[in-house]
C-alpha cells in the first residue's frame, strides 16, 4: 500500500469526502483527488497536517509502518450509541402506542417523548465519546431509522391536537372537520415525505462520503 492507498483510505475510514478532506488540509479537492490517484504527493506541511487529522504518525503516513497509528482514548464505535438509541425510541413508541391504547389518558405520549429523550441524549453521548471516523456512518444510521418513530408521535401529536383536541401518539379518525378520511389522508402523505425525504438525503451523504 503506498501514499496514496492510506489517503484514500483513511479518508473513507473517517467517513469524508474528497472535498471536505481538501477544505481541512487547505487545498482544492482536485489536489486530494491527484493524491489518491498517484498524479502528485502531498507537500511535507500537508503530510503533517494530513498526519494530525487521521490521528497517526507521518512514519505510518509515508512508509506505512504497522503499528504506526497514534492511539486514542475513543475507542467505542459510535453505531453502538445509535442502536441503542433507536432501541429506546422505537420502545417509547410502542409503550406509549400500548398505553393509550388500553387507557386513553395523556400521560401515555409523556412518557413515550420521555422514553425518546433518553435515547436521543444516548445518541449524543455516543458523538462525544466514540471513535471520530465511526460517527459519520452513526449519524446517517441514526437518522435514516430514527426519523420514522421521532416523527410520527410528534405529528401524530399536533395533527391529533388540531383536529380533535386530543393527545395520541398516534392519529385518530376522529376529528370536528367535515372530511376526516382526507386529512388522515393528508398526515400519512406529510409522514412519508419526511420520512423519506430524510432517508434518502442520508442515502445521498452516504454516496458522497464513498467517492
Amino acid at each position: 500500500m503506498n501514499i496514496s492507498d492510506r489517503i484514500q483510505n483513511l479518508r473513507k475510514t473517517r467517513g469524508i469526502s474528497q472535498e471536505e478532506l481538501a477544505d481541512i488540509i487547505g487545498v482544492s479537492r482536485q489536489a486530494v483527488s491527484k493524491w489518491e490517484s498517484e498524479q502528485s504527493t502531498p507537500d511535507l506541511d500537508k503530510v503533517i497536517m494530513l498526519s494530525d487529522y487521521f490521528e497517526v504518525t507521518t512514519d505510518y503516513f509515508l512508509k506505512g509502518i504497522e503499528g504506526g497509528a497514534a492511539t486514542t482514548e475513543k475507542t467505542v464505535n459510535a453505531k453502538v450509541f445509535t442502536i441503542v438509541a433507536t432501541a429506546l425510541n422505537f420502545i417509547g413508541l410502542i409503550v406509549a402506542c400500548a398505553v393509550w391504547y388500553e387507557r386513553q389518558i395523556s400521560t401515555a405520549i409523556v412518557i413515550g417523548l420521555v422514553l425518546m429523550a433518553i435515547g436521543s441524549m444516548v445518541y449524543g453521548i455516543g458523538l462525544q465519546v466514540s471513535e471520530e471516523n465511526t460517527k459519520g456512518s452513526a449519524k446517517r444510521l441514526f437518522w435514516a431509522v430514527n426519523i420514522w418513530p421521532l416523527c410520527l408521535i410528534i405529528l401524530s401529536f399536533f395533527y391529533n391536537m388540531v383536529s380533535s383536541r386530543i393527545p395520541a401518539p398516534y392519529p385518530l379518525l376522529n376529528s370536528y372537520f367535515h372530511n376526516p378520511m382526507l386529512l388522515l389522508l393528508l398526515f400519512w402523505l406529510l409522514y412519508f415525505t419526511i420520512c423519506l425525504g430524510v432517508g434518502l438525503i442520508q442515502i445521498k451523504k452516504k454516496s458522497k462520503h464513498t467517492m
